[in-house]
């Protein structure tokens, strides 16, 4: 128990929840709303909603609120609905430590507070890796940005970016980030991606390469940013042939390679699942602090809002029963590992203890580093398979794979760490003669 810090003003909660986004602020409208308890929910940013406050396009909602908005709307309707179940929202607080207790240290316009609650959600998000995270080395000039920093630019203060980009990544977020730069008047003139196709849905790809015109090099990445004062070009390298190209630009944004904004777990000692970065978290989204949760894309980048709302609905619940049941659980013990093969990265939740509910939405997920159209999903323990599931959906990098937990009904907890695989996972290199030819991109 830490020592009371009497510079403080003390502020108490049933509920403490870190994190304005779609999982906070479902976790809070739930609680209110099914369990009667009050959440006080805590973000740094001036507005509450978390990144679809400045994605202005439409696409949110769909599985949460059965219905298909822009990411403004989304969030403002979050808001509305937490507010309306009670959740107390305070937004410029930068919490800036979590106590053994549980107890928030916060900076806020009102002063040094000093957050009290029976119980901890972090919902904290996820965040891109901007470009000296991915060590592209080069100049450093203006131009150079990650989607967040672009939406926010363009959308939240209308600001202006260059006139010509490359995009790098082809998940479903830098599909966004071509929205975003077609809003602000800059045409795409070239998209990359290391991996034989792009890591988006194709129903995102294909129309979106004839919409804007865009021609998409595979098997590359950048290696050199040029540029002293301002954006000149990017150098793109053929991961096959390693033929590289100059291609001429004035904005390049990242797109994508995410992590969890895992630094408050990480700072407090909570475990971190070394595959996902962020917290490790059992079936019910518990972490290794009795009485902190998790939930949303803090645990594992990263999931559409809507699903990351799911999972604050889902926590509610598991809070809510750890608060009425007085629930005492060392979150470590008489629980087993679950451990990802590759060419699987990492596997979410990353416990299992007998007796506790199913994930949310039933559903183990999983991120790999090749394609698999038709993958068969393995669960070993002690080398021995015990399940084996044919999918009719692909695992496919740059997006999160899911699997039905009823795969985990043949594991048996007593027998130790479960990994989960695939039986026809290609060889490291089997994909690397199967690509398309490198598109140069020059501006003109």
């Amino acid at each position: 128990m830490s020592a009371p810090d009497t510079s403080r003003t003390v502020v108490t909660a049933d509920v403490a929840i870190v994190g304005a986004g779609p999982a906070g602020l479902a976790a809070a409208t739930q609680l209110g709303n099914a369990h009667g308890r009050q959440a006080l929910v805590l973000d740094r940013e001036h507005r509450a909603g978390g990144i679809p406050r400045h994605c202005d396009h439409p696409g949110y909602g769909i599985r949460d609120m059965h219905t298909f908005i822009g990411g403004p709307a989304y969030a403002e309707r979050l808001v509305r609905q937490a507010k309306s179940a009670g959740a107390d929202i305070m937004t410029n607080a930068m919490v800036t430590a979590v106590h053994p207790d549980g107890a928030l240290d916060v900076t806020s316009p009102a002063g040094l507070l000093r957050i009290e609650s029976r119980a901890l959600v972090l919902a904290t998000g996820a965040r891109e890796r901007a470009r000296p995270a991915r060590m592209i080395p080069g100049d450093r000039p203006s131009g150079v940005y990650t989607t967040g920093q672009l939406q926010n630019i363009v959308h939240l203060h209308h600001g202006r970016v260059g006139r010509r980009a490359v995009v790098v990544g082809g998940e479903l977020v830098s599909w966004s980030a071509v929205m975003t730069l077609k809003h602000a008047g800059c045409r795409t003139v070239l998209m990359t991606t290391p991996y034989p196709s792009p890591e988006s849905y194709a129903a995102f790809t294909i129309p979106g390469k004839a919409l804007f015109r865009l021609p998409i090099a595979t098997r590359t990445r950048v290696v050199r940013i040029i540029g002293r004062g301002n954006l000149e070009a990017v150098e793109i390298e053929n991961l096959d042939t390693g033929a590289r190209e100059i291609v001429e630009c004035d904005t390049v944004v990242f797109t994508g390679d995410w992590i969890p904004d895992h630094e408050l777990a990480r700072t407090a000692g909570i475990a971190l699942d070394p595959g996902t970065k962020g917290p490790l978290v059992d079936t019910a989204l518990r972490t290794s602090r009795p009485g902190v949760f998790a939930a949303g894309n803090v645990l594992h980048p990263v999931d559409t809002a809507d699903i990351a709302a799911l999972d604050g609905t889902f926590v509610a619940d598991r809070v809510a029963a750890f608060l009425d049941a007085g629930e005492v659980i060392d979150p470590g013990a008489a629980a087993v590992r679950i451990l990802a093969a590759p060419p699987f990265r990492w596997v979410s939740p990353g416990l299992l203890r007998a007796g506790d509910p199913a994930p949310p939405r039933r559903r183990l997920l999983l991120w790999t580093d090749q394609l698999v159209r038709f993958p068969k999903v393995t669960v070993s323990q002690r080398g021995r398979v015990v399940a084996t599931t044919l999918l009719p959906w692909a695992a496919s990098p740059g997006r999160v794979f899911r699997v039905p937990w009823s795969i985990m009904d043949a594991v048996d907890p007593a027998l130790g760490p479960v990994t989960v695989g695939l039986a026809n996972a290609p060889r490291p290199d089997a994909t690397r003669n199967a690509v398309g030819e490198f598109i140069p991109s020059r501006c003109s």
